[in-house]
């Protein structure tokens, strides 16, 4: 172990980071799985049923499935910036990450608003009913990226993020990926059954 790495409040990128929290992101990353997972195959069974009928997607639901994918990219942008040592530019892009995931939030709130427009409510049929319960729930998770972004964001600001040590940054790019693959998932799922 270095000088560098025991000194108090410094880190060495190379040493492997301490705690649980790689475990502890890689259970989270399970469960949701496992939660989504359950959700899909109670709606490919739900679907046999007579009174399936599925409903067209608000076609905003594309475009939020853009700005979720843009801020994907603005927080591996961010992550760039911290493997280049450009301290300041990783809390621009990871500003840039959270502003769109709040604009994704919105985003499904309008399409749910459309819906409702159309006389389309949870208890119009199954099909609709899985769609506001699937993109609620992850809406929730989305909420909680967000928080991971927030608190990201906030250690960026005070210059915790560097070409040497950016774990936690990696984790939080982790955790919203995901949520943007799970998204993918759904939106796959709830168009074409």
């Amino acid at each position: 172990m270095t000088a560098l790495a025991t000194a108090p409040g410094l880190r060495d990128d190379r040493v492997a980071p301490r705690g649980p929290y790689p475990i502890g992101l890689a259970a989270i990353l399970v469960t949701v799985a496992m939660l989504f997972t359950a959700f899909t195959s109670a709606l490919v069974i739900r679907r046999t049923g007579t009174d399936w009928v599925r409903i067209a997607l608000p076609p905003i639901v594309w475009a939020n499935t853009l700005v979720l994918l843009l801020s994907s990219v603005a927080l591996e942008r961010a992550r760039a910036a911290a493997r280049r040592d450009l301290v300041p530019r990783i809390a621009d892009w990871l500003g840039v990450a959270a502003l769109l995931g709040v604009l994704f939030l919105a985003g499904q709130w309008i399409a749910w608003r459309e819906l409702v427009a159309q006389g389309i409510v949870l208890r119009t049929g199954p099909h609709p009913a899985f769609f506001y319960m699937l993109s609620a729930v992850h809406a929730a998770h989305v909420i909680g990226g967000l928080g991971a972004l927030a608190w990201t964001l906030n250690r960026a600001r005070g210059g915790a993020y560097s070409a040497a040590w950016h774990v936690g940054l990696n984790h939080t790019a982790i955790y919203w990926h995901f949520v943007g693959v799970v998204w993918l998932w759904l939106l796959a799922v709830l168009s074409t059954l």
